[in-house]
């Protein structure tokens, strides 16, 4: 049941202030001393520094909780390649989630440029802008070579979240399922429906996490992706097994683990029904109707740990449990990239915290009495304000220990400061929203 109407969507995006984001000054500026210090010739102090050392400028502008949200429109979630212009109000919701759920700023930036390496020079030439680079909505295979291209010349985090975000949420809730099962990451067959950007992000986690690649059977529009097909880009014949399955029904047969990023219904209760025994693992994220309904998925198999991209069922696979948090922690540490071990950190956290029985108003928050770890609570709840206590944490730490960081910090005392940061920037949020008086 849909939670509001075209019209109260509409009106949310456009009443008052057009859009959802403004830039508001955080330094006074209401005396002659303020406007000269401000910009001239005040401001030519600041510029010396950082002219003498480009790392000041980390001291002296906001780049270090600056992240730019880059995307040319051409494959936003659910609505397919419709273009910067309207891409544009996704790349704004991006930076809502950025600051409301991490308190990190960000600049949306949208391109009308489809040439790869034409945003690969241009994002290349933001970087004295920015802390980071969250990439959005871009099309496989291009975003591939995009963001790989950009993470070997750019000397930021620069991540692909459309990619890494579903792979990292979906990794946790598989940390979990394989403890509550008892099966093990070495052994598990995995079938993955869709062979898109996060597709191919998500399996590229589970190998690292021990999954063997030739038990993993990947299917596109066309079928099976197996070592007998010509017509395979070099990202999906990474996953070309010598095993062929005839169809996705033929695949599931056994199979301990289904991921699926495609298309709404291609799944039916039989094929759930003939998966392995003992909690087969289903993530189906096509949005906003997955592989298979929730309801068939429980009936087919009362064990099953199922997961969607919907909130109002358990275990909602949504990326802003990552990504927030992830460039927190990275921008925090000065990282100089996001590397697979700090992916590997945050989908950890993301496990652990679900082992914590949620707060009053987590359960309050989704209409239930209370979320314990166990089947239907393997992935926490959006809503938890301990994510960037857990995450971002263990995202810094991992940073430190893999040498990417360029600051080492207390992470007892950074926990301490993050959760009463979070808490500060809740307030000055809800204060400029009301401000504006808004019935929405």
């Amino acid at each position: 049941m849909a939670l509001f109407t075209k019209q109260e969507a509409l009106d949310y995006h456009s009443k008052g202030r057009k859009g959802k984001i403004e830039v508001i000054p955080v330094k006074p500026c209401v005396t002659q001393k303020h406007l000269s210090m401000a910009y001239s010739p005040g401001v030519a102090e600041a510029c010396r520094e950082i002219a003498a050392d480009k790392e000041k400028s980390y001291d002296y502008t906001a780049r270090g909780n600056l992240v730019g949200v880059v995307s040319n429109g051409t494959a936003v979630l659910g609505l397919g390649n419709i273009g910067a212009y309207a891409g544009k109000p996704v790349m704004e919701g991006k930076g809502v989630l950025f600051k409301v759920f991490a308190d990190v700023d960000v600049y949306d930036i949208n391109l009308n440029v489809s040439d790869p390496d034409k945003i690969i020079e241009i994002v290349k030439a933001l970087e004295p802008t920015f802390g980071g680079i969250n990439l959005e909505d871009i099309k496989a295979p291009e975003c591939f070579y995009i963001e790989e291209k950009l993470k070997e010349i750019m000397d930021i985090p620069v991540f692909h979240d459309d990619q890494h975000g579903t792979a990292i949420v979906t990794a946790a809730g598989m940390m979990n399922a394989l403890e509550i099962s008892g099966k093990k990451a070495e052994d598990l067959r995995v079938v993955v429906s869709g062979a898109g950007a996060a597709a191919i992000a998500c399996t590229n986690l589970y190998r690292n996490m021990g999954v063997d690649p030739e038990n993993i059977a990947m299917f596109d529009s066309r079928g099976h992706i197996n070592k007998g097909r010509t017509d395979l880009n070099e990202f999906k014949a990474m996953y070309a097994t010598e095993t062929k399955f005839d169809s996705l029904a033929d695949a599931m047969k056994g199979a301990d683990c289904f991921l699926g990023l495609s298309a709404a219904g291609v799944v039916t209760k039989d094929m759930v029904k003939s998966m392995s025994d003992n909690c087969p693992i289903i993530f189906a994220c096509a949005n906003p109707d997955p592989e298979i309904p929730y309801v068939d998925a429980k009936e087919a198999r009362p064990d099953c740990i199922m997961g969607t991209g919907r909130s109002d069922f358990p275990n909602q696979v949504n990326n802003v449990l990552g990504f927030p948090f992830i460039f927190r922690g990275a921008l925090d540490v000065g990282a100089t990239a996001i590397n697979e071990e700090m992916k590997l950190a945050a989908a950890k956290a993301l496990a652990d915290l679900a082992k914590q029985p949620a707060p009053e108003y987590v359960c309050k928050a989704f209409g239930v009495d209370k979320l314990e770890y166990g089947v239907d609570y393997v992935i926490p709840k959006a809503l938890d304000l301990r994510l960037s206590e857990f995450v971002s944490v263990a995202v810094a730490k991992a940073a430190m220990e893999t040498g990417v960081a360029k600051k080492q910090l207390d992470l007892e005392a950074y926990q301490k400061e993050l959760r009463e940061r979070i808490a500060a920037s809740g307030k000055r949020i809800s204060g400029v929203v009301e401000s504006y008086g808004l019935d929405i």
